[in-house]
């Protein structure tokens, strides 16, 4: 059986009542939500376009996954390229926070403007 279009009437309107077929299934992590406020804020027709297309959870699961593996990746190189080692960590702990602490600023800042905001 053809699904059928129905409608709901709201004042002088009827209203498609749409569904969409593929719920989303996984939960957003930091960086899909953020991807998603910012399509939503500065990008409205790309968001109703994913929205319509049913792709938007998709595109947001992507975005999530790929910043999080940049993310590991380029705080190893950072950490190598600035000298933090286990011995840094064990010797002064406070330097080693400090230090990983700027690094990963450095590197959130760097996926922002690759991947979310763009």
């Amino acid at each position: 059986m053809k699904n059928e279009l129905t409608y709901t009437k709201m004042g002088d309107y009827e209203y498609p009542n749409l569904t969409l077929q593929n719920p989303e299934q996984q939960t957003l992590g930091k960086y899909g939500r953020m991807r998603r406020e910012y399509l939503k804020n500065h990008r409205p027709i790309l968001y109703n376009r994913l929205i319509l297309s049913e792709k938007l959870h998709s595109h947001l699961t992507e975005i999530e996954e790929t910043a999080n593996r940049r993310l590991e990746q380029m705080m190893d190189e950072l950490a190598k390229a600035n000298g933090v080692t286990e011995k840094m960590k064990s010797e002064n702990p406070i330097l080693w926070v400090q230090t990983m602490n700027s690094l990963k600023s450095q590197a959130e800042e760097a996926i922002l403007n690759e991947l979310i905001y763009s």
